[in-house]
């Protein structure tokens, strides 16, 4: 039998974070997390926007849990080869894992695969969705099962399925929805890129080509890119329309977005960009305006912000938001907010209403910190002290002991 790991060992908390200024040789990250990649929230309106549990981490078993979606039909590729039976030896003799049975209760759930994602990304989506009841469901499936192998686009799913019974619609490429293109919260631009392309006839060359010109989109001067500005919806599919003009519709929504909450020009890049930060970081749907609330303290107090989220996009890695202590110290990433004040220089995903509503109106309170202590439900608990942090941080440490699932 596997040796359980040492959680205290693995997740002891790191000093406490004083201002940018001050010389701190391993600065404690503002909320620690699971052991589980995570990806950014998806854009499925039956189970009500930012119903999420678990978020980012450190991967203990970082080359091992890895299921790549390949380019074109080669789907998900298998990376393990012979180290599976050991990983599931690492996560078994647990709890029996919590799922729902049947085909699911008739509500239909758009949901995307995006080329890029992890086998521990697609698990936790669906969970994330209402689809399936927990990740380790889906994600037990996986690891049993690596040949499963996976096509980019939307297909259609219902809230409360089995994960034998997701997963198999997932696995069989004729389910894809050819009529609508979905567009999930917390999307990188490059990777709309990629749902745009399998959505429809167009020709990759012709929607690269449709992201290389932000400034054609009317955006502001400071927005060298289309990143946050795409807003995140599901979209109806036109014969008719070119890259350009899927482009041009998500710009104009987000546009749209911030005129109704009264963001002015000249304060719009800002906000996207703030919000993009919240969108990757937040978890449940009341929890938005609170992390919104946190960074903004942070930003107050001349505080480092310390985002892996933000780290991880300046590596080029858009979808598992975890990092090393290298990255974190890489003062050469613009976008490393372990090391430079304030905001990052840009967007790092592109947001949706609840992340956008947030950055305009952070809840109140005097929250520095925050981690998420029950992944099942998505409980998280915002402190103000470091003290207060550490007490969480045991707390979350000795559920992650009672889960070895989510390893």
């Amino acid at each position: 039998m596997a040796k359980e790991p040492d959680w205290d060992d693995i997740f002891s908390p790191r000093p406490e974070p004083t201002t940018a200024g001050d010389d701190v040789s391993a600065p404690e990250p503002l909320h620690q997390e699971p052991l589980r990649p995570r990806r950014a929230q998806r854009s499925r309106s039956p189970r009500g926007e930012g119903r999420r549990g678990p978020r980012r981490g450190t991967l203990v078993l970082a080359g091992i849990l890895v299921l790549v979606l390949g380019v074109g039909a080669a789907g998900v590729a298998t990376l393990w080869g012979g180290v599976a039976p050991r990983v599931q030896a690492l996560l078994g003799g647990g709890e029996e894992t919590p799922d729902y049975e049947g085909e699911g209760n008739g509500t239909t759930v758009d949901f995307a695969v995006v080329e890029g994602e992890v086998g521990s990304d697609i698990a936790q989506n669906l969970s994330e969705a209402g689809v399936t009841r927990s990740y380790g469901a889906a994600y037990e499936i996986l690891l049993a099962e690596p040949t499963l192998t996976f096509q980019p686009g939307t297909y259609a799913l219902q809230q409360e399925m089995s994960a034998r019974a997701a997963l198999d619609v997932l696995s069989d490429p004729s389910n894809r929805v050819v009529d609508r293109l979905v567009i999930p919260e917390g999307t990188a631009a490059v990777d709309i890129q990629q749902l745009l392309v399998a959505a429809t006839d167009l020709p990759e060359a012709d929607v690269q080509a449709a992201f290389t010109d932000p400034a054609s989109y009317g955006l502001p001067a400071e927005a060298t890119s289309l990143e946050g500005w795409l807003f995140p919806a599901t979209y109806e599919l036109d014969a008719g329309r070119t890259a350009r003009d899927y482009v041009q519709l998500m710009v104009d929504t987000m546009k749209e977005r911030l005129a109704t909450l009264g963001v002015q020009p000249a304060d719009q890049q800002r906000i996207v960009t703030f919000a993009s930060l919240i969108q990757r970081e937040a978890g449940l749907a009341e929890d938005y305006p609170k992390v919104a609330r946190v960074f903004q303290n942070r930003l107050d107090q001349g505080m480092l912000l310390q985002s892996d989220a933000t780290v991880a996009y300046g590596t080029g890695n858009t979808h598992l938001v975890t990092t090393t202590d290298e990255e974190r110290g890489d003062a050469s990433n613009a976008y490393n907010t372990y090391v430079h004040e304030g905001l990052p220089v840009g967007p790092i995903s592109n947001p949706g209403d609840l992340a956008l509503n947030a950055a305009v109106a952070p809840a109140d309170g005097a929250w520095l910190f925050f981690v998420t202590v029950d992944l099942d439900s998505g409980e998280t608990t915002f402190s103000d002290t470091f003290a207060q942090h550490q007490v969480a941080v045991k707390q979350w440490q000795a559920w992650m002991r009672e889960h070895p699932e989510y390893g």
